[in-house]
């Protein structure tokens, strides 16, 4: 099995995924990207994408690029992420960029930027930084 295919397995079966209506869009080595729509159900009083949308796709971002760079036998799992909300999420989707700063056997240290975008212009609204922690699967 690919290092692409086990991470679109993996994310298939997250469920949160699905009731966000996220997508994986890409992988590539020490790299994720994952979407989801901005739907009424995952708005805050505000009208604005909630944050916990905005961490749950940047943390899984961010988690499956540090997986595309660990053994076939591992999964990862969050030890610890920070977010900084850098502006409201409005518009219609919004994209997670995940990537690898620094692999390790023990520890993976993890960013993750989101942007939310309207048409074609994409607007910054959080970056994350995280550890990751390999664990045999």
């Amino acid at each position: 099995m690919t290092v692409a295919n086990k991470i679109q397995a993996s994310f298939d079966a997250q469920t949160m995924m699905k009731t966000l209506g996220a997508r994986l869009i890409y992988v590539a080595n020490g790299e994720c990207e994952i979407t989801a729509p901005l739907l009424p159900g995952s708005l805050q009083q505000n009208g604005f994408g909630h944050a916990a949308l905005t961490f749950a796709i940047g943390d899984s971002a961010a988690g499956y690029a540090a997986l595309s760079v660990m053994p076939e036998d591992c999964e990862v799992l969050t030890s610890e992420i920070k977010i900084n909300l850098l502006s409201p999420a409005k518009g219609d989707l919004l994209i997670a960029r995940g990537k690898v700063v620094k692999p390790g056997r023990r520890l993976v240290v993890v960013t993750s930027e989101v942007f939310a975008r309207t048409g074609g212009e994409e607007k910054q609204i959080a970056l994350m930084q995280g550890t990751m922690v390999p664990v045999q699967s």
